[in-house]
Formats: C-alpha cells, structure tokens, sequence
C-alpha cells in the first residue's frame, strides 16, 4: 500500500527496544514536528477549505500523540530529552522542489509530508510486530494505522490540487530518492534513524 521501496530490517526494532528513553524522546519530538508541519501547510494554503479542515484534525491528533508518548515517558520514569535534529526529514526537505511555480512548491510540501507519514507507519509497524513490551506493540500498532490515514490524506491533496504537476510521476521521484535514502539509516535509537 505505502509503495515505499525498502523495508525496515526488523532488527531494528531491537535496536529501538534497547533505549526505550531514547526512542520515546525522539518519537516526542516527531509527533510535535508533525503536528507544526500540518499547521505550516495550513498557513500557507488556507484558501483551501477542505485541506485547512482536514489538517487542522491532523495537527490536533499529531499533538495529542506528542502528548501520549510524553505521559509513557514519565509513566515510565525516563525523561523527555531535547529536541533532536532529524537527518533523513532534512535530507528528505533537501529534495523537495522550491524552485518552481508556487502550485509545485505546495504539491512537493504534501508529497513532503506523505513521505515522511508512510515512513513513520512502515517503522511503527515494525515495532509493533517485533518489540516484547506488549503495551508499547499495541500502542505502535494503533499509530500505525493513524499514519497510514496521515499519508493517504497528504497524497490525496496532493491530487486533487495539483495544477502543474504530475502528481504520480513525482510521487515515484519521492518514492525513488527515499528507497535510496533509506539505506543509510535502520542503526539509530530513532524513529527515522
């Protein structure tokens, strides 16, 4: 469904379940990212009825995520670190096109963020399907399905406002780069590390 190119090793999962303070933090942190690019989206593009709707309830969710993983942090008597620099989302900001006529900055600022949503469902369901804490398995497996949602909701403006872009042949350019990316990440105590 997600057609992302390469797959989560699920070792990773194992790499995550052995800093849980870590991967919790950076999780935080992701959800609050989310949550401040949907509003961005919205600033900019709130001649859009439909999609400041939509990404309203997005960015309340997105928060309301933030907030879940905040109350597992002190449930669990970690710490909520700082916020950390996310190399593959910057990577991923790098190939975004900015260059062109406004339509294909907003189409690539959605394609962005669908992007970065079916990455995020495709980690989250290796983490439920891998890690032992059995709380934190269910937990995963339901965000899961909200990102999935997230990403369908991203792609489906994407083309329903294109003007000048071809939607789908962009979507594989996103879909390709990413497939490369990726492989240089699966080693961290992070949600895209």
């Amino acid at each position: 469904m997600l057609g992302l190119k390469l797959l989560t090793d699920p070792r990773w999962a194992n790499i995550a379940e052995g800093n849980l303070e870590e991967i919790l933090t950076d999780h935080a942190w992701c959800e609050q990212k989310a949550a401040s690019n949907a509003i961005s989206l919205i600033t900019n593009n709130s001649e859009y009825e439909d999609l400041v709707h939509e990404l309203t309830a997005i960015a309340i969710e997105e928060m309301e995520h933030f907030k879940m993983v905040i109350d597992i942090i002190k449930e669990r008597g970690y710490t909520l670190g700082r916020e950390r620099k996310d190399d593959y989302v910057g990577q991923l900001m790098k190939f975004s096109k900015k260059d062109g006529s406004r339509n294909m900055a907003f189409i690539d600022r959605l394609l962005f963020a669908a992007m970065i949503e079916a990455r995020s469902c495709e980690r989250f369901r290796v983490l439920s399907q891998n890690i032992q804490d059995k709380d934190l398995a269910k937990f995963y497996h339901d965000l899961m399905v909200s990102e999935a949602n997230h990403y369908t909701t991203f792609l489906n403006f994407a083309r329903k406002y294109t003007v000048d872009v071809d939607v789908e042949k962009r979507w594989k350019e996103w879909l390709d780069f990413e497939g490369k990316l990726i492989q240089s990440y699966g080693s961290k105590e992070a949600i895209h590390g």
